[in-house]
């Protein structure tokens, strides 16, 4: 099992969505509108995958089990999910309005899509659904958790 660091994730439909990007630039902000959605959490700026066979399994990390960070506010628990990884969000103020081409990053041996994406505006969790549904890998056959 590895643990990646930077990286903010939460579950949304049984797949996971990374988040990626700096400190400051976002992450746990994209994260919790997610989550005010219904999305769960499963790390913030940390999460820990293992690759079982073709899929990359995100897991809350054990130092930061459920808690996330909430700028000017605090650190908050919540509950956490699991499972496999469908998407990578990379925080960038320069992404490109229309996507072309969407690459693939390399994690543990697993192919994940990885999208350039502008975070702040006002509609952002909306966006990252859409995202999701539309460049986001499927859920590996018979597993239908949230």
């Amino acid at each position: 099992m590895a643990v990646l660091a930077n990286i903010t994730a939460v579950g949304v439909a049984g797949r996971v969505l990374l988040i990626e990007g700096q400190p400051g630039s976002g992450k746990s902000a994209l994260a919790l509108a997610l989550i005010d959605r219904g999305a769960i959490l499963v790390g913030d700026d940390a999460v820990s995958v293992v690759r079982i066979r073709d899929t990359l399994l995100a897991a809350p990390p054990p130092n930061t089990c459920g808690l996330i960070e909430i700028h000017n506010v605090g650190i908050a628990e919540l509950p956490v999910t699991e499972g496999p990884v469908a998407l990578l969000l990379t925080l960038d103020p320069a992404a490109p309005r229309f996507p072309m081409d969407i690459p693939v990053r390399d994690i543990e041996g697993v192919p994940i899509p990885m999208l350039p994406f502008a975070p702040g505006d006002a509609v952002q969790a909306l966006r990252a659904e859409y995202a999701l549904e539309l460049h986001g890998l499927p859920l590996p056959k018979g597993d239908e958790k949230a």
